[in-house]
């Protein structure tokens, strides 16, 4: 198992070694590329990415039709008029008299543009209840929410006066101003209180203000680094703010747990009897090489996401791999040299009830082993293959719901529940005018728009549209002549239900446009909007699972068989993790789609995942969860190297490791768990899937399934064949003693 040598080869312990003896220097180049970072990125400015860039296939050419066009699309916003009584109609004199009152007052306003009456569009439902009045936001989309306050008072106005009547408002202004009011500062809030709660954990794991500041510290300047780099990088792949809040989250919950690692190596050789600069070598070549095969697996899968074809996954995957990457980097160089600086100041800010001075004068052999590990770990090693059967037996139990998993978009109303008045709003309108609020666009672009063969395909289009039951209509025509093109708006057959909507979809694609439309020579008519964003988006989403599982599972495994030296290790480390993220899939199904113990985490029963939440999770979770498994092996491989037997180093290398993944883990779920206390269904589907994971990962995974797994293959675990041997060796650590070797002769460092 050892290599013979007693130099240290390790490119952590190099680089360690050379941050403890240029200190100043280290901390010096820290500091200058986080600024610089920062100050480039901030002059670049971030390029984000564009709804022509989103999807591809008939979505992305209709976005990239409308922007080479020059076309902006005004927010889109309607007035529910609806008879409150069963008798009431469009047609009475009071409703007319309110359907002239709201059209008077958004034009008096100033902000709106084609203020259309429902008596001129004849959109006014089946039952003569409800009509809508139609109109645009004027200026600029993406930012109608900050313009429609005064349009929505205005609506509230002409409500007052018709208490008969139900007089709502809503459209893209108006839910981005509610949405925007009620969870902006829900989001903010999160992402703000993430640090806190991460410094307090650590708090309580090192019971010194100095030793749990260094992560958090280390963690930030990572995160602040990396969004600079974001913004130099987003003018070659653009980014988002999805993007940015996912990179917060992967670098505080990576970025403390490197430092974690490290820091509390470092304390236990300390305690063990060395002096500070031996006991930071020591961990330069243990931990801090267990954080770069970490790190470069963590890459490699955040890497996957690059394979979708989504820019928006795109963006998540590179800021997030970014982010790893600058963590890993700060956490083997300038840690070491801060540590170095410190020296057994690192204990400074001590907190009595927490650190009391007996922890620091155990006895010189005393690794802090876990009494609740040693004694789960004796049960474990005495009878390894039942610990095997029942532990696996229960993952797999409850990863069984994920077999039924539905993906879907999730709908206003499942999003948000009925909590909010637009959501009623939303509910009111689609059932009075089915598809309305989410009508397909037909983009329809010719070299003459107005030329006879197209009036008449598209007056066909239109008349085959409702003829095809497709959609109930009304179908409306708005040209654009100086463009050539004409968007047509047709209303799904279906509404707010994505299947039902899905399949008038199908019919308009592949029944209505070929037989008219697509009979002129030379004609474009992509269709686009909602349901078929979401089509387009899980049908491109279904594409990439196999290339991306494929890409993420192959290169953890070779990455795992070069670092470890071992076939057995390479195999249970995939499979573990595999059993790990399916047991999360089968709780969110649970939970999520069946609405079991839903109520206990706050959220509801939606009966549908959100569509990118299983491979996000899937390329978060197997990355992260190669934090834990790496540095437990390590250990584990460690001791075995030093001449413990197999199952001794098992219990040696769990047991040890057992409080910094402890409270690595519970830094995790923490900061996952404040996210499944947001009101978005979406959010608290991803916070629930990662910190269940994450819980499950750290404890059934590494501190029972592993080392049973392990204690059964014995001598096997570190089987290699020999036609494997010309693989490169990237296993340069060295034991404990050696490095401590090495620093005792400063000549040979």
């Amino acid at each position: 198992m050892g290599n013979g040598e007693t130099r240290v080869r390790g490119l952590a312990a190099r680089a360690g070694g050379w941050s403890a003896r240029h200190r100043w220097a280290a901390v010096g180049i820290w500091v200058l590329f986080v600024v610089l970072a920062m100050g480039l990125g901030s002059a670049a400015g971030r390029v984000d990415v564009k709804d022509s860039d989103q999807l591809k296939g008939e979505t992305h050419t209709a976005a990239k039709i409308i922007e080479d066009a020059g076309i902006d699309e005004p927010a889109s916003e309607t007035v529910l008029i609806q008879a409150k009584d069963a008798g009431g109609k469009a047609t009475d004199a009071d409703f007319r008299a309110a359907v002239a009152a709201v059209m008077k007052a958004v034009e008096g306003t100033g902000k709106v543009t084609d203020v259309t009456s429902p008596y001129d569009t004849k959109t006014i439902s089946k039952d003569g209840r409800s009509a809508l009045v139609q109109f645009d936001m004027r200026g600029e989309a993406d930012t109608a929410g900050d313009r429609v306050e005064p349009v929505l008072k205005a609506v509230e106005e002409v409500q007052k006066e018709h208490g008969s009547l139900r007089i709502e408002e809503i459209g893209g202004a108006s839910m981005m101003k509610t949405f925007s009011d009620a969870f902006g500062d829900d989001f903010e809030k999160a992402e703000l209180s993430a640090v806190p709660v991460a410094l307090g954990i650590l708090l309580i794991a090192f019971g010194a203000l100095v030793a749990a500041l260094l992560p958090v510290l280390l963690a930030v300047s990572a995160i602040m680094a990396t969004m600079g780099l974001m913004g130099i990088v987003s003018h070659v792949m653009p980014m988002s703010d999805t993007a940015n809040s996912v990179m917060l989250l992967v670098g505080l919950a990576v970025g403390v747990d490197y430092c974690l690692f490290y820091l509390r190596r470092e304390r236990e050789e300390r305690q063990a009897g060395r002096d500070s600069q031996t006991a930071l070598r020591i961990a330069a070549a243990t931990s801090g090489r267990a954080i770069i095969v970490s790190g470069v697996t963590v890459c490699v899968a955040m890497a996957g996401m690059l394979f979708t074809g989504l820019a928006e996954f795109e963006a998540m995957g590179l800021a997030s791999l970014m982010v790893v990457a600058v963590a890993m980097v700060g956490s083997v160089t300038v840690l070491p040299a801060l540590l170095s600086l410190l020296g057994e100041r690192v204990e400074k800010g001590k907190i009595p009830w927490l650190h009391p001075e007996s922890r620091l004068r155990r006895k010189r052999a005393g690794n802090r082993e876990s009494r609740f590990w040693t004694a789960v770990l004796k049960g474990v090693l005495a009878k390894p293959l039942v610990y095997v059967v029942v532990a696996a037996g229960a993952l797999l139990a409850i990863a069984a719901p994920a077999l039924g998993m539905k993906t879907q978009n999730l709908t206003l109303d499942q999003e948000f529940g009925d909590s909010l008045p637009i959501v009623q709003t939303y509910n009111r309108v689609n059932a009075s005018f089915p598809g309305g609020s989410e009508p397909a666009e037909v983009i329809v672009k010719a070299s003459d728009i107005n030329a006879p063969e197209v009036t008449a395909a598209l007056a066909d289009f239109k008349a085959r549209a409702i003829s095809s039951g497709a959609s109930r209509g009304p179908v409306e025509i708005k040209l654009h002549d100086a463009q050539n093109l004409a968007f047509v708006y047709v209303p799904l057959v279906g509404g707010s239900d994505f299947d039902k909507a899905g399949q008038s979809l199908d019919k308009l694609r592949d029944e209505v446009r070929p037989a008219t439309l697509g009979k002129v020579e030379g004609l474009q008519a992509p269709i686009t909007g909602q349901v078929a964003g979401s089509k387009d988006f899980n049908d491109q989403l279904t594409g990439a699972v196999v290339p991306v599982f494929a890409f993420v599972v192959i290169f953890a495994f070779v990455l795992m068989l070069l670092s470890f030296r071992s076939l057995t290790v390479a195999i249970t480390s995939i499979v573990l993790n595999l059993l790990s993220v399916g047991a999360a899939y089968g709780i969110l199904v649970a939970v999520f789609q069946h609405g079991w113990g839903a109520s206990l985490v706050g959220a509801e029963g939606v009966g549908a995942i959100i569509t990118w939440l299983p491979l996000f999770l899937f390329v978060i979770l197997f990355g992260l969860s190669m934090d834990y498994h790496v540095f437990v092996v390590s250990r584990i491989r460690e001791a075995r190297l030093k001449g413990r037997t197999t199952k001794d180093a098992i219990q040696h290398g769990v047991v040890t490791t057992a409080g910094v993944v402890t409270s690595a883990a519970v830094i995790m779920v923490a900061v996952f768990a404040i996210f499944g206390t947001l009101s978005m269904q979406s959010m608290k589907q991803m916070g629930v899937g990662l910190a269940a994971a994450v819980l499950i990962d750290a404890t059934i995974i590494r501190g029972v399934l592993l080392p049973a797994v392990m204690a059964l293959l014995g001598e096997r675990n570190w089987y290699l064949p020999k036609w494997l041997n010309r693989l490169p060796d990237l296993t340069h650590d060295e034991a404990a003693d050696v490095v401590a070797h090495e620093v005792e002769e400063p000549a040979r460092v």
